[in-house]
């Protein structure tokens, strides 16, 4: 006589599925976290890719080789709807009409359906290089959309 196995799903084998929950917090040197520029509802752009060359003395074969040189990040950008009052907007002002850049670390949260977070993102040396209001229109009541685009130096990946 056996011992009945119980059947395992494929979230049990893998785990759940992960969420959409993230939280994104600007970390200014000397100066608290404002909780009005931590509301994103869309978080893109989080991609690495390594930048290649062709390695010149293997050029006489036919094959080539390639030699890795970089790491390339892609730009991060965020959106939420406009928030008055925000010490994020005035830095994001000043660097388009002053052309003075402030660089912060930015962290990027993701937490589980439970609300406990399970990945740390920290994007090192952040600034704004894009600023964008979404379509104004008189008819309809949407929520006025603004996206914010970032460039920065690194990215650290930390799993909680």
């Amino acid at each position: 006589m056996g011992f009945p196995i119980p059947p395992i799903s494929l979230n049990q084998a893998v785990g759940p599925p992960m969420t959409h929950r993230f939280g994104v917090l600007f970390l200014v040197t000397g100066k608290f976290p404002n909780p009005l520029d931590i509301r994103f509802q869309e978080v893109s752009g989080l991609e690495a890719k390594i930048s290649t060359r062709a390695d010149v003395s293997a050029s006489a074969t036919l094959c080539h080789r390639l030699t890795p040189i970089g790491v390339e990040y892609g730009d991060l950008e965020l959106q939420r709807g406009m928030v008055l009052g925000s010490s994020l907007m005035q830095q994001v002002l000043d660097t388009f009409n002053n052309f003075k850049f402030t660089r912060s670390d930015v962290l990027l949260t993701i937490f589980s359906e439970t609300g406990v977070p399970t990945t740390a993102y920290v994007f090192s040396e952040a600034y704004p290089i894009g600023w964008r209001v979404g379509k104004l229109s008189a008819v309809t009541e949407d929520i006025l959309i603004e996206s914010l685009t970032l460039t920065y130096a690194r990215v650290r990946t930390f799993s909680i």
